[in-house]
């Protein structure tokens, strides 16, 4: 195997909205720690725009630790894989991207990827429902709990190695949750 860190594990989020700050939490926990050679865990926080570089350099996976909104009680983890199809199916419209290095969120970085013809290579989330996004610092009690599982799914997916994290090998089953028809709040296909 190559010296190349093969897959990068992204802590996102703003901590300044309550929850939105669940992603920088885990990926500090996760950086207190030793991880494997051939990944890279960094916690990006809203600087989208440094993601995006850093993911057109190449990397055979991405790990995306974030809120993600879809209905179900606050502090609920899931991992979901999103496919280059779902990130299609997600795009507000065909128009240019817009880069706004201070707030560009997941999916604009994605199509920011997209559109320099740059792939993140497998892309998973591992997201967390948040129960108050309001402009106040700190995580609320249930996902503030949901950041020792977060931790710990993250190490099962680097514990399986770069083959099941890339797609060569299947992970397990019941690991990905099977996510809804679409974003409940948003309405996107996912």
């Amino acid at each position: 195997m190559s010296a190349r860190r093969r897959v990068l594990v992204a802590g996102l989020g703003n901590i300044f909205l309550g929850d939105d700050g669940f992603g920088v939490a885990v990926a500090s926990r996760l950086l207190a720690g030793p991880c494997p050679t051939w990944l890279r865990v960094a916690d990006y926080g809203i600087r989208g725009v440094h993601l995006a570089y850093d993911l057109m350099a190449g990397y055979d996976a991405t790990v995306l630790i974030d809120v993600d909104c879809r209905g179900d009680a606050p502090g609920t983890v899931r991992l979901l894989e999103i496919s280059a199809a779902d990130r299609a199916a997600g795009r507000a419209d065909d128009g240019p991207v817009l880069v706004d290095p201070h707030g560009m969120q997941p999916q604009r970085v994605l199509d920011l990827l997209d559109s320099c013809g740059s792939a993140p290579g497998r892309v998973l989330l591992v997201g967390c429902e948040p129960a108050d996004l309001s402009e106040r610092m700190g995580l609320s009690p249930p996902v503030e709990a949901a950041v020792a599982p977060a931790v710990a799914l993250v190490r099962q997916l680097w514990d399986l190695g770069p083959a099941a994290l890339t797609g060569t090998l299947p992970l397990p089953a019941g690991l990905l949750a099977t996510p809804a028809e679409e974003d409940r709040e948003t309405g996107v296909p996912v």
